[in-house]
């Protein structure tokens, strides 16, 4: 979440993309659109932004919307200042073009994507990278034994939508234990990257070293973007999540090399915290592992992030001020009781749907997991300041009194369970430095799956 705050943003912006792009634009290359539209964001022309989107982003995100959003983004990265270069990608039709940008306090990408209508179907405001999602620079961790594994695509249907996947296969015949990744928030690759770090590539190849079968697939809201919220759906956290979880675990049992007795799940900050949810509804997962994932409402740890940015030495706290009273406002609107589900909440400048939030007001991670008669690993970071201590004790009050319960804190781990040299408080700038899951938590997970081995 960062100067950064890349998945406070996320969160916020998750909704706010589509499929098509303005026709003003048809004779302009996806670069020339996407530089204009960022020239005229730095100069408050929001209408003529909003020109060039889709019909999609532009119900979702309308010109005080989009100044609401782009005020947002100032209050955390400081004044825009200039471009600083731009790449483009084509990805199954549509190019994704990324204009990095010099602010105040660092440079950020603003993301957008650009069909050949010349439509702009997506806005995102990203960590700046160097390097295009697919190139970043990315090495095998210690621990990763290569010549002991090997990697297949597969293909996670769920209902009509298809996501691509990856299941890193121990060699041999099997049966083997597996286990399913399940994202953080906002929408996210199958490696969960962010910035140089790739955290679910790195525990897919350290797991599967130690004969333990991973599969990690494209979030629904990053392959799709707005094409997974259906116009007038009640979307939940079902549509984004969950039912894509238990496909890809009915994927893995379907298969006569995966043991399935011994389907896990790890879930990772939001997955973490629906991770006992989505057990409860499926039969088939052995266990959970909850990796940092938060038993606080959504709408808490938005606030608490927020003050918890403003703090840091030399945060320019008046501009700051406002992120934190957006984030109020939007805790005010989440458990505002005539909340509709066909209404909308505006989160730090973005509208998301009602129906979320009313989903998930009846759900309660801690006690869901209690009710669990399956294994339960919690696993939480010192150095994590997006979910933090405070839910890890909630984990453990919730779970004291089951003996299948594991926990396992790590002082000086970050929210990817890495670990940043140097000292000071946890930061944004922790997710910039390049580094691999901990050797020690995917040992600890390893050791957990086979200790279970033998049925649930």
């Amino acid at each position: 979440m960062t100067s950064g705050s890349p998945r406070v943003l996320a969160v916020a912006l998750m909704l706010v993309c589509g499929a098509c792009l303005a026709m003003e634009a048809q004779n302009q290359t996806p670069e020339a659109i996407a530089n204009d539209a960022v020239n005229d964001l730095a100069a408050r022309r929001f209408s003529k932004v909003e020109a060039r989107f889709d019909d999609r982003v532009q119900s979702g995100l309308p010109q005080e919307k989009l100044a609401a959003v782009w005020d947002s983004v100032l209050d955390k990265a400081g004044p825009f200042q200039k471009i600083l270069g731009t790449r483009v990608e084509e990805k199954q039709g549509i190019h994704v073009v990324s204009v990095a940008c010099q602010f105040k306090y660092g440079p950020l990408d603003i993301k957008m994507a650009v069909d050949s209508q010349g439509r702009i179907a997506g806005l995102f405001f990203v960590p700046h990278s160097d390097a295009p999602e697919a190139t970043q620079s990315w090495s095998a961790p210690a621990y990763a034994k290569t010549n002991s594994f090997h990697e297949v695509d597969v293909t996670v249907e769920s209902g009509a939508w298809k996501l691509p996947g990856t299941l890193t296969h121990p060699n041999g015949k099997g049966p083997f234990p597996a286990i399913v990744l399940v994202h953080g928030s906002g929408p996210e690759d199958q490696d969960e990257t962010i910035g140089p770090n790739k955290p679910f590539k790195d525990l897919a190849w350290g797991l599967a070293s130690q004969g333990i079968a991973v599969l990690r697939y494209v979030k629904r809201t990053k392959q799709y973007g707005a094409q997974s919220v259906n116009p007038g759906a009640a979307f939940t956290v079902n549509d984004e999540t969950m039912d894509d979880a238990r496909a890809a675990v009915a994927l893995l049992a379907a298969r006569p090399d995966i043991d399935p007795n011994q389907i896990y799940i790890l879930g990772h900050s939001e997955g973490g915290t629906l991770a006992p949810r989505i057990a409860s509804g499926d039969k088939q997962v052995a266990g959970i592992v909850v990796a940092a994932g938060a038993v606080r409402p959504l709408q808490d740890l938005i606030v608490a992030q927020s003050k918890y940015i403003a703090g840091l030495p030399g945060a320019d706290k008046e501009q700051l001020k406002k992120q934190i009273e957006d984030a109020e406002q939007a805790k005010r609107e989440i458990e505002d009781p005539g909340l509709k589900p066909d209404g909308t909440v505006n989160v730090l400048g973005a509208h998301a749907p009602g129906s979320y939030f009313i989903d998930l007001r009846n759900y309660h991670p801690a006690e869901t997991a209690a009710q669990l008669s399956i294994p339960i690993l919690v696993l939480q970071g010192g150095r994590d300041y997006q979910v933090t201590s405070q839910d890890y004790d909630l984990w453990k009050a919730a779970l004291a009194k089951d003996p299948r319960a594991t926990f396992q804190f790590y002082p000086d781990l970050t929210h990817l369970f890495m670990k940043v040299k140097g000292s000071g408080p946890a930061s944004p700038a922790d997710y910039a430095v390049a580094g691999h899951v901990s050797e020690a938590v995917v040992e600890e997970i390893a050791q957990w799956i086979k200790s279970n081995a033998g049925g649930k």
